[in-house]
C-alpha cells in the first residue's frame, strides 16, 4: 500500500466512481437503505457514503474490511472526499439483516438500468437477451467466517462436503457482450440449488425489461446438468 501523499495508487478509480455518481448510485443508496432500529446509532448514520466506500474498495480489489483502507492510502484522499475508515464501515455492515440485503438488491436493479441509459452496458438489449442463473460454492478457510456453511460440491468427479459461501447469482447478457450481474443472494450451503431461483429469475427479467428488453414472449433454454439434449419453451408473461 502506498503511504506517500504525493502518490496515487488507483487513478483508474476516478472515472469509475464518476460514472457511479452520474448514474445516481449515491442517490439510490440514500433513498433505499434504511436502518430502522440500529444497535449503534452512530454506526448506522450516513449509510450511502459508507457503502460507496465499500464499492470503491471492491473496485480496487478489496476482499475484506481492512482492505478498504486502500482508498485512503497515499494521495487518494486528494481525489476523493467522504471516504470512511474500515472500522466505521464494519460497524455499519454489522447492522445489516436479510432485509437490508433485499434493499441492496433493489439498488442494484435500478442502477443497472441507469447504467444502460448512460453507456452501452447491454447493447442490442431490445433483441436477444440471455439470463443465466447459477448456484455457486466459494470455499473459505477461516474458522469463524461469517455467512459460511457446509454444502455439497463436486471435485474431480466426487461429491464432497465443503465449507464456503453459497450464493445464487443471476446475470443478463446480449450476444457477443460480457454478462452483467443482475442479482446475487447468499444462502445456506445446505440449501437446494434451486431454492429462490424462481424469484431471482423474475427479478432479472424485470431488470432486463426496464433496461429496454422486449416485453413480448420470452424463450427459455434448459440445459440438463450432465449435458445431452436441449429443451426449450416459450412463455408469454403479463406486465
Amino acid at each position: 500500500m502506498f503511504d506517500d501523499e504525493h502518490l496515487v495508487s488507483y487513478a483508474g478509480l476516478v472515472p469509475v466512481m464518476t460514472l457511479a455518481e452520474q448514474t445516481g448510485l449515491s442517490r439510490l443508496l440514500g433513498e433505499k437503505i434504511h436502518i430502522a432500529e440500529p444497535r449503534i446509532k452512530s454506526g448506522a448514520a450516513n449509510p450511502a457514503p459508507k457503502l460507496i466506500t465499500v464499492v470503491a474498495g471492491m473496485c480496487v480489489g478489496a476482499d475484506c474490511i481492512d482492505d478498504i483502507d486502500t482508498v485512503r492510502s497515499g494521495g487518494m484522499t486528494t481525489l476523493f472526499d467522504g471516504v470512511y475508515a474500515p472500522s466505521t464501515v464494519g460497524t455499519l455492515l454489522r447492522e445489516f439483516t436479510f432485509g437490508h440485503a433485499r434493499q441492496l438488491e433493489s439498488v442494484l436493479g435500478e442502477h443497472v438500468v441507469a447504467l444502460c441509459e448512460r453507456v452501452d452496458l447491454l447493447p442490442e438489449v431490445g433483441q436477444d437477451v440471455f439470463i443465466d442463473i447459477d448456484s455457486l460454492l466459494r470455499p473459505v478457510y477461516e474458522h469463524a467466517k461469517q455467512g459460511a456453511s457446509y454444502g455439497h460440491t463436486k471435485i474431480a468427479g466426487k461429491q464432497i462436503l465443503r465449507k464456503g459461501l453459497s450464493p445464487l447469482a443471476t446475470t443478463i447478457s446480449t450476444p457477443g457482450w460480457a454478462p452483467v450481474i443482475a442479482g446475487l443472494r447468499l444462502r445456506a450451503g445446505r440449501a437446494n440449488s434451486g431454492r429462490g431461483a424462481g424469484r431471482m429469475v423474475a427479478q432479472a427479467i424485470g431488470t432486463a425489461r426496464a433496461a429496454g428488453a422486449d416485453s413480448g414472449p420470452w424463450r427459455f433454454g434448459l440445459r440438463p446438468p450432465r449435458g445431452g439434449g436441449r429443451v426449450s419453451c416459450t412463455i408469454s408473461s403479463a406486465r
